[in-house]
């Protein structure tokens, strides 16, 4: 029992003295933009005349670059801006609970401090739910909505038990099941990532894994997503919706459930694509592709 108790209080010095040495190691990067009673840093690349704004998936470490090759691949035709919310990347918390109407407000304070009076809304996974707060709330600014293997009002909302990660993230056994699992240092190794982004990426992780905003907004899943099936894209706005097959092939649903969103506006679609959830390491040289064709047809 004592070798154990030893074990445990050596992996947790070991993760506080790692978290502290890591803070000065991570680069700043993008701008940082008051809001409410914090900071929502935001990268933008290219100069397109027309705008994206990029919103992530729960608990991504850094957006910014977890959305790197996508970016690399819209920002020579776009101007493409990356959204951190509060709890991620290098934004500040925030005291506002992770509602989807408060996430809207804020990113609609962000667009408006960046002069972007309209734009197309590319979210992913949970992001889905929170565009439709943000259209429905906002309808005037978003040309069209494209979702990377996108939550939908449809899926089960179910509360929550998170008693287990906080335990490993503050024992500190998180960051030894990261060095140790293939699978999680999968989830941080995408196209065109070198090994210095690896890095950054992996140290924004461990530093924002299940932080107090995370845990906030994955308690309050039970109530945004409900709340989401009372709202829908306007009949007029162009949705494009890309699957992921590995989430297919988990929930029969998946499929049927995008199909009946896209079906929701005059011109839906759904585009299926081999890989994981998320979408944008691995295929986002076709979702750029097919963007593109389906935006030139208006």
């Amino acid at each position: 029992m004592g070798v154990i108790v030893l074990a445990m209080a050596g992996i947790y010095i070991f993760n506080k003295i790692s978290l502290h040495n890591e803070a000065s190691q991570i680069k700043d990067y993008g701008e940082k933009i008051e809001v409410f009673d914090g900071m929502i840093n935001v990268v933008e690349k290219g100069q397109g005349q027309e705008t994206i704004v990029l919103l992530p998936g729960l608990g991504t470490g850094s957006p910014v670059l977890d959305y790197t090759p996508l970016t690399k691949e819209l920002e020579n035709d776009y101007r493409v801006v990356v959204i951190e919310p509060f709890g991620y990347g290098l934004s500040s918390q925030t005291k506002r609970d992770r509602t989807s109407a408060n996430i809207a407000e804020e990113i609609h304070e962000v667009v408006g401090k960046l002069n972007i009076d309209s734009f197309i809304l590319m979210g992913h996974s949970i992001s889905g739910i929170y565009s439709l707060n943000y259209v429905a709330t906002y309808p005037e600014s978003v040309k069209a909505f494209v979702g990377i293997d996108n939550s939908v009002p449809d899926q089960p909302a179910e509360k929550v038990d998170d008693r287990m990660t906080n335990f490993l993230t503050e024992a500190g056994i998180m960051r030894i099941m990261v060095n140790l699992s293939p699978n999680l240092k999968n989830a941080l190794t995408f196209d065109g990532i070198d090994k210095k982004t690896y890095q950054q990426n992996l140290m924004l992780n461990l530093k924002n894994y299940n932080n107090k905003m995370i845990r906030n907004e994955q308690q309050l899943l039970e109530k945004n997503i409900p709340a989401a099936r009372k709202q829908a894209f306007p009949k007029e706005l162009p949705v494009l919706l890309f699957v992921a097959k590995d989430t297919v092939e988990l929930d029969d649903n998946w499929l049927e459930w995008h199909k009946i969103q896209a079906e929701s506006v005059t011109r839906g679609e759904v585009v299926e694509l081999s890989g994981p959830h998320s979408l944008h390491h691995t295929q986002s040289k076709a979702i750029a592709e097919k963007f593109k064709q389906f935006m030139n047809e208006k």
